[in-house]
């Protein structure tokens, strides 16, 4: 299969994913009568949704079109009643497609500058770390760290957000919408997929967790994406007990991939009592004796 091929065939998965989950009412196309066999719109109604033949279509999701007009995607955007980021994604996707030699992506630094350090030290007592485009946990100040409950455990180089979250038995309680969190990081990881699908850090993450986590392979194959830079978080801490805490993600421009994510709480709240506590205990672990098998830091 040629480069080509290959984004062209993920252009052709999204398209095909995104049709099972649109039904003819939300369409507003009458539903008829007797059983339909396909999930979601038939492809000849996308089709006349969007303004197209059945026959170029069809071309699209099998990968045998690769160089769809940018009226094109949108009017398909339009008709599978896609979310903003989803516009976005499919548009990147048949960019790329269109592309007859597309670049091979240099491999990811897992290297934090220096000068990101010291920002995250200067971001204390609020919780703060470094991920890379697939949410490898790079740096931490103290409460970034302390903040994902058990993650200290785990070998630096074992340290990802996603990983975390499906298979680490403390991220259950700790996220009071787990589910939530899940379908985030499912749909981010989703998102990086379609724009580079041969990274060789997302696939052997993702392989990893199709085979440990059923509901991560479940998540996967709806194919829903989404890329959240900021919002609210709900956390059940086993040492600080309950706070909800604000949080912005960060590109960092310099280091391709590479996002700061910082929490913060209002001063003079509980949530903030509980982010100056959790940095003290981070502080006071630090001060200890080192226990073997076990690191502070999040750096690898």
């Amino acid at each position: 299969m040629t480069p080509q091929q290959q984004y062209g065939t993920e252009l052709g998965r999204f398209l095909r994913a995104r049709r099972a989950r649109v039904t003819p009412g939300q369409a507003s196309l009458p539903t008829g009568a007797g059983l339909r066999r396909t999930p979601g719109l038939r492809r000849e109604e996308l089709a006349n949704l969007a303004g197209i033949s059945i026959d170029y279509y069809a071309r699209l999701e099998r990968g045998k079109e690769t160089r769809p007009s940018p009226s094109v995607v949108d009017a398909l955007a339009r008709a599978l009643l896609l979310e903003p980021d989803e516009v976005d994604h499919l548009r990147s996707l048949a960019a790329i497609a269109a592309r007859t030699a597309p670049e091979l992506p240099a491999a990811p630094s897992r290297t934090v500058r220096p000068g990101v350090k010291l920002r995250l030290e200067n971001l204390r007592a609020a919780p703060a770390y470094v991920v890379s485009r697939t949410n490898d946990l790079l740096a931490a100040n103290p409460a970034g760290l302390r903040l994902l409950a058990g993650i200290e455990e785990w070998p630096g180089k074992e340290r990802n957000v996603a990983r975390y979250v499906f298979l680490h038995p403390a991220a259950r309680d700790l996220f009071v919408d787990w589910g939530s969190q899940a379908r985030g990081c499912v749909a981010h990881l989703r998102a990086l997929a379609g724009t580079d699908p041969e990274a060789p850090e997302l696939t052997r993450l993702v392989g990893e967790l199709v085979l440990r986590s059923s509901e991560f392979a479940g998540l996967w194959k709806r194919y829903d994406v989404k890329n959240r830079s900021y919002g609210k978080k709900a956390f059940h801490h086993p040492e600080v007990g309950d706070l909800t805490l604000g949080y912005q993600s960060l590109q960092l421009e310099a280091t391709r991939g590479h996002h700061l994510l910082a929490y913060h709480a209002e001063p003079g709240t509980p949530d903030h009592d509980a982010v100056a506590l959790l940095d003290l205990l981070a502080q006071q672990s630090d001060s200890r004796p080192a226990t073997p098998g076990t690191a502070s830091s999040a750096s690898s």
